[in-house]
């Protein structure tokens, strides 16, 4: 189900079930942090979300930000981008597997949609643990490039 096609009130019904089916107390602050990451698409910071949110809520201080991006990421529907370029982590929903491209430029983050990316993944994770005995848990695959913005700048 595509996310930005669904209205306010869905998302924020979608985002307490998945708050619930996590077993999570579903607060306010929770709740705000999840449907931002739902409806931004930007990867953003936790500054990035503490700037937003805070501009209608003064209660949700920068701490809760980074506590509940942490349980979220823990929990495996939020996922962690360690961005090389400036050493910022940037959070993504991953409401549908996916993998990222990174700009080593200019830090620029997308998401890269492809078939059967989840089949693909879970024999990569297989043969891992085949290989070193190691149970994964999960996994995030990064692609590093050139963005189209910074390659115009190099003509």
């Amino acid at each position: 189900m595509e996310v930005e096609k669904l209205s306010e009130e869905k998302i924020a019904d979608k985002a307490a079930k998945i708050i619930r089916a996590h077993g999570l107390k579903r607060t306010p602050q929770r709740l705000k942090i999840l449907i931002y990451l739902m409806t931004h698409h930007n990867h953003p910071t936790a500054e990035m979300i503490f700037n937003d949110i805070s501009l209608s809520d003064e209660k949700t201080g920068i701490a809760t930000v980074y506590n509940t991006l942490n349980t979220f990421v823990d929990l495996g529907f939020v996922i962690e981008i360690n961005n090389g370029n400036d050493g910022s982590t940037h959070y993504d929903f991953f409401a549908k597997p996916h993998f990222h491209v990174i700009c080593t430029n200019c830090g620029k983050i997308a998401d890269v949609e492809y078939p059967n990316f989840d089949k693909i993944e879970s024999k990569m994770r297989l043969e891992t643990e085949k290989q070193t005995g190691y149970i994964t848990r999960s996994s995030h695959i990064k692609i590093y490039g050139l963005c189209p913005d910074c390659q115009k700048l190099e003509k």
